[in-house]
């Protein structure tokens, strides 16, 4: 939803409050409580906000629900990595924490002879060095996301938050010139495996495809920059696609070719893996359905719980497609919901992080829950209210979490 969306004129209001701050610092900090949904009236009605580092005397309560065999790894080369989500101690991830999943390697690209080709059903065929793109005019977006199999086997950990920096995929589209046949675009990386089909053994590069409406959105960019830094090649040097909204496996990495086509991209990441597998009613018929991993579904979990004195802080993250934010609630031992706070930080892609004063708890184990609701009234659903799932891909149902509250 656009922050001048006739539909929400709460948020269009506020956003002529921000037009009319010239603080920087302060000005990002108005947008994102303009974009979850947070600002109605003046910037001095926001909560105080911690960021989620211990504080001084702070004192992390373990969870019970995590087994002693649960220790994440530091970033190691070709290896799957994610975060241990209990020590998130900053809004934006550090390069070498972002999570990391990755399916044939991670190629070594030379940033002086890159080359991204633009090719298919368009006008006019594109070629760009890494040089030109970066002379291009350059665009920066907050956008957090996570792994389409990232879920409470890893406590959620397949996650990050960054500031990225690139330039517009819609405006190259444009200037390639789709032709009216063009149905999907198809984005290949540099990264090739070996793939048997039907019993021969053929080289695929990893590929992903959108449609041509969800490839022009404005948001969309070529990033080569994260966090202030060149692109790690880990995270895809030079550049990446990145899709805000939409599960990391869109986002396709060492991208060095984009083609438009007029038929569906079928490729294994595409309609063999990264599919859900879920029963549910179509019309008046309960059927198997599968669907390609594609747009963030709305989701919150909780991830820490701290203990000052006699009060305790629950802390967690808000993941979602870039609809504005409602509320997000906490629920103690299947107890009322209550309102927790949204870091203002957030803005409309990021991850949103969230803290519930929890008074006067009890000794003994405790079981905790969060929900979240967005600004079309949807609300995240219970893990037995969802349908039957046979993949573990877009896992977003409520996560309870238990912990110890000691005498």
């Amino acid at each position: 939803m656009n922050p001048q969306d006739p539909q929400n004129p709460a948020q269009s209001n506020s956003e002529t409050q921000f037009a009319t701050v010239k603080d920087p610092a302060r000005r990002k900090l108005l947008k994102g409580a303009i974009n979850t949904g947070l600002v109605a009236v003046g910037a001095s009605t926001f909560p105080s906000w911690m960021l989620p580092a211990l504080a001084q005397g702070e004192i992390e309560v373990p969870f019970t629900d995590v087994p002693d065999t649960f220790n994440p790894q530091p970033v190691r080369p070709g290896a799957t990595h994610f975060q241990d989500t209990r020590k998130i101690s900053t809004f934006f991830t550090n390069n070498d924490d972002f999570y990391l999943v990755q399916h044939y390697g991670q190629p070594e690209v030379d940033n002086a002879t890159y080359q991204l080709r633009v090719t298919g059903l368009v006008e006019r065929t594109l070629n760009f060095s890494l040089d030109q793109l970066r002379d291009r005019p350059v665009i920066e977006k907050d956008v957090g996301f996570e792994c389409g199999g990232n879920g409470g086997r890893l406590f959620h950990g397949l996650i990050g938050n960054a500031t990225w920096r690139g330039v517009s995929l819609r405006d190259i589209l444009l200037e390639a010139g789709v032709q009216p046949e063009g149905k999907e675009v198809v984005f290949f990386g540099t990264d090739m495996g070996e793939e048997e089909i039907r019993g021969r053994k053929v080289p695929k590069a990893f590929a992903r495809a959108l449609s041509i409406e969800d490839a022009m959105n404005e948001n969309n960019m070529l990033a080569f920059e994260m966090n202030g830094e060149p692109l790690p090649h880990f995270h895809g040097k030079p550049v990446r696609l990145l899709v805000p909204g939409w599960y990391g496996v869109a986002n396709v990495k060492w991208l060095t070719q984009i083609h438009i086509q007029d038929t569906r991209y079928m490729g294994r990441f595409m309609g063999r893996d990264y599919v859900t597998l879920k029963r549910e009613m179509v019309g008046d018929q309960e059927r198997w359905v599968e669907n390609s991993v594609a747009k963030m579904n709305l989701k919150s979990t909780i991830v820490r719980v701290t203990r000052s004195g006699a009060d305790h802080t629950v802390m967690g993250f808000i993941l979602n497609d870039g609809t504005p934010i409602r509320s997000v609630e906490v629920s103690i031992d299947n107890g009322p919901w209550q309102a927790a706070t949204i870091d203002p930080q957030s803005s409309q892609f990021t991850w949103k992080l969230f803290t519930f004063n929890w008074q006067g708890a009890q000794a003994g184990e405790h079981t905790l829950v969060s929900r979240v609701m967005d600004a079309n009234g949807k609300t995240q659903a219970r893990q037995e209210d969802l349908p039957e799932r046979v993949s573990f891909w877009e896992e977003f149902g409520q996560f309870p979490r238990k912990v110890m509250i000691g005498a």
